[in-house]
C-alpha cells in the first residue's frame, strides 16, 4: 500500500503543474478537481509549479522582445504625466 502512495507522490513530483484530466468534464467538475489537487499538493509541488510558471512567463516575454527587436516594432506607450478630464 505504501508503494502505491510513493508512486503517486513521485509521479506528482515529475509533473506538479495541473493538466485538465478529462475533456468531457464539466466546468464545475474541473474546478473541483483543480481545488482538490491544489489542497492536497505538497509545498515542494507548489514551489516547483510556481518556478515553472515564472520561467515560462519570462521565456515568453523574452521571445516577444526578441521578435519585436527583429521587426523594429515598438509596443510601449509613451508615459503620460498629466491626466485630462
Amino acid at each position: 500500500m505504501d508503494s502505491g502512495k510513493s508512486q503517486q507522490t513521485s509521479a506528482a513530483a515529475m509533473a506538479p503543474c495541473r493538466k485538465k484530466k478529462s475533456e468531457q468534464a464539466t466546468f464545475l467538475e474541473d474546478v473541483k478537481d483543480h481545488i482538490d489537487e491544489f489542497i492536497h499538493a505538497s509545498m515542494d509541488e507548489h514551489k516547483t509549479c510556481f518556478k515553472k510558471t515564472i520561467g515560462k512567463m519570462f521565456s515568453m516575454s523574452k521571445s516577444v522582445a526578441e521578435r519585436e527587436a527583429d521587426t523594429g516594432v515598438e509596443t510601449s506607450l509613451p508615459l503620460r504625466t498629466s491626466v485630462s478630464e
